[in-house]
C-alpha cells in the first residue's frame, strides 16, 4: 500500500489529569520547563491534503487554538474515556467554517459513549449549533480517512479494548499495558512508535516506563515515544536523559515527519 507523507503533530502528551495537575505542589507541576507542561494525549497527522486528530479530550479547544488549525477533516477515537472524547461539542466551530460534518471515526462501544454524552447533537430535530458530526463504525480493518490509510490495532487497558492506529510508518498506541502477539504484528516494520508510559512505578492499566521500554525493544522499533505521562514520571529532561537510544520522551508541540 501506498502512504502519503505525513506530519505529526504531538497535541498533548498528559495523562487524565494532566500536568501540572490541580493542586499539586511537586517539582513536576511547579516546573519552569515547558515540556512538563502536558495536556491531555492527543495527535494530528497531516497529509498534504487531509487532516486528521486521534481523540478529542478536555483540552481539544486549547489544543486547536495553540496548533493554529484551520481545518479539520476527521477525528479519530482510541475509546470512549471522558480524557479523550470531552472535548467533542468543540468541534462546532469547523462545521460552522467548513459548512460540513464532521467525520467521526469510532468503535460501536465508543460511539455509544458519545451519543450518550452528547444526546443532543443526534437528536433527530437538532437545535441550532450543535454539533454536526457523521459517525463511521471502525473495527480492526482497514479503513481510509481521507487520503490517510489507517490500520487500527487492537490494545488492552485491563479488560477495556482500545484502538491503537498505524499510519504507514508510524504507530500510535495509548491506554494499554498489554499488546496480544497478533496485533504486535502489525506494529513490526513500523519506523516510529508512540506509546504510553504513565509512571515508573507499575500501574493497573497502563504500561509503566520500564514495561514500555521492553515493548520497543522488543519490536526493534528505531525510534519510539513515549506519552500519556503524568506527574508520577519525573522531571522530562532528566527521566528523557536516561532513556536508552531510541527511545524519548513525547512533549506538547512535538513535530515529527514520516
Amino acid at each position: 500500500m501506498s502512504y502519503p507523507s505525513l506530519t505529526i503533530t504531538f497535541l498533548g502528551t498528559g495523562t487524565s489529569a494532566g500536568v501540572p495537575m490541580i493542586a499539586c505542589d511537586c517539582p513536576v507541576c511547579t516546573s519552569t520547563d515547558k515540556k512538563d507542561n502536558r495536556l491531555r494525549s492527543s495527535i494530528m497527522v497531516q497529509s498534504e491534503n487531509t487532516t486528521l486528530v486521534v481523540d478529542s479530550g478536555p483540552d481539544f479547544r486549547y489544543q486547536m487554538l495553540r496548533a493554529h488549525v484551520k481545518h479539520l477533516d476527521a477525528i479519530i477515537f482510541t475509546h470512549s474515556h471522558k480524557d479523550h472524547v470531552a472535548g467533542l461539542d468543540d468541534v462546532r466551530a469547523f462545521n460552522f467554517f467548513q459548512q460540513q460534518a464532521m467525520q467521526v471515526y469510532a468503535s460501536d462501544m465508543t460511539q455509544e459513549v458519545i451519543i450518550r454524552e452528547f444526546p443532543y447533537a443526534f437528536y433527530e430535530s437538532k437545535y441550532p449549533g450543535v454539533p454536526d458530526i457523521q459517525l463511521n463504525t471502525i473495527a480492526l480493518e482497514p479503513f481510509m480517512a481521507g487520503d490517510i490509510p489507517v490500520t487500527p490495532v487492537m490494545v488492552w487497558h485491563l479488560k477495556m479494548p482500545v484502538l491503537g492506529f498505524r499510519f504507514g510508518k508510524f504507530t500510535y498506541i495509548t491506554d494499554a499495558n498489554r499488546i496480544e502477539e497478533s496485533e504486535l504484528e502489525k506494529i513490526k516494520g513500523t519506523e516510529v512508535l508512540v506509546l504510553n508510559a504513565l509512571r515508573k512505578e507499575q500501574h493497573i492499566s497502563h504500561y509503566s516506563l520500564g514495561e514500555s521500554i521492553e515493548v520497543a525493544k522488543s519490536l526493534k522499533v528505531p525510534q519510539t515515544y513515549l506519552t500519556h505521562i503524568s506527574h508520577q514520571m519525573g522531571l522530562h529532561a532528566e527521566v528523557d536523559a536516561e532513556l536508552p537510544n531510541g527511545i524519548n520522551l513525547a512533549y506538547d508541540g512535538l513535530v515529527i515527519k514520516v
